[in-house]
């Protein structure tokens, strides 16, 4: 509610003083003994309004003067509270200080700026209930899995790497009602030759809450923009210019490997428009039998030069058939 009601974020009317309530009350239920009042005689008691029982103490008088932005800047331990969440409200930041250049720090909560949960791929984590609190109950809903993009480089691909994702949830207190944020790394480990859409599913690591199941967490490869290749299954793609004497009369190219190494490809045919050639064994390994490579493909962009001389036209005319 911080985070929707935010003045930094919500320039609607009355926006500002909702921010300062959702403080206030933050202030109240974090506090055991103010707690304590306003579960009993509700705000009504924290202002002094209801005559004490027997045993209670002395009158007890509460008033919100604090400064909400300073309520906020503590609950989330920065000045900017909006540093490390994407533009839509969800956060992700690599962390390479702590946590290497593999590491990948988001933040995920329910909906915390009443965002649209289907179009960000159910972005928000369910809750959890211990057997206790079931009782009654006939069953308990999961909230939708929390789908990442795990992107990941195509020597990663090749070779295999490990992945940390630091995420950052709400966990239950021992009480069973309140919670507080915790801090975990999930380490994935990247299997040579995994395709696009690999899934790997992290069971109920999601934000805990006293009434719902806590969600699943996803992790969808998806292969980050090669300079170089682009895939096709395990199969790496290679485009070579070459001119059209080339084309016709034959060359030697030498193709880069994402192995670093090149490999020398003679061309003695005639190498027609959208021709290919397939080098066996410089792909990527097979998911399943990684010890096996798939294919690189060569694909030819064939250079027409733009203008021929008189002369040039009739020495190609008398020499073509």
């Amino acid at each position: 509610m911080a985070l929707k009601y935010h003045p930094d974020k919500n320039k609607s009317s009355g926006a500002e003083e909702k921010f300062k309530e959702v403080a206030e009350a933050y202030e109240v239920l974090s506090d055991k003994k103010k707690r304590d009042i306003y579960d009993k005689h509700g705000e009504d008691g924290l202002k002094g309004n209801v005559p004490r029982s027997p045993g209670e103490g002395s009158s007890y008088t509460y008033a919100f003067h604090g400064n909400p932005h300073d309520t906020f800047r503590m609950f989330f331990g920065n000045e900017d509270p909006f540093a490390n969440l994407f533009e839509f409200g969800l956060g992700r930041r690599s962390d390479t200080a702590r946590y290497g250049p593999d590491s990948t720090v988001f933040t995920v909560h329910s909906d915390p700026m009443g965002i649209d949960q289907d179009l960000f791929s159910g972005f928000g984590f369910g809750g959890h209930s211990s057997p206790t609190q079931c009782q009654g109950h006939a069953s308990q809903r999961q909230d939708p899995p929390v789908v990442v993009d795990l992107n990941v480089s195509l020597e990663d691909i090749n070779k295999g790497t490990t992945k940390r994702m630091k995420i950052t949830r709400n966990v239950l207190n021992p009480d069973g009602r309140t919670t507080k944020v915790e801090n975990k790394v999930l380490t994935i480990q990247v299997k040579p030759g995994w395709k696009e859409g690999t899934k790997i599913t992290f069971p109920k690591e999601g934000d805990q809450s006293p009434n719902k199941i806590p969600a699943d967490i996803v992790f969808v490869v998806k292969d980050k923009p090669h300079q170089t290749f682009t895939r096709s299954g395990s199969d790496l793609k290679y485009k070579a210019t070459l001119g059209l004497k080339e084309a016709l009369v034959g060359t030697t190219l030498h193709i880069p490997t994402l192995a670093g190494r090149t490999v020398t490809l003679p061309l003695t045919d005639v190498i027609k428009p959208n021709s290919t050639k397939r080098i066996q064994g410089e792909g990527l390994p097979y998911p399943k039998q990684p010890s096996q490579r798939g294919d690189l493909i060569v694909e030819f962009d064939i250079q027409f030069p733009d203008h021929l001389l008189n002369k040039t036209k009739q020495i190609i005319s008398d020499a073509l058939p």
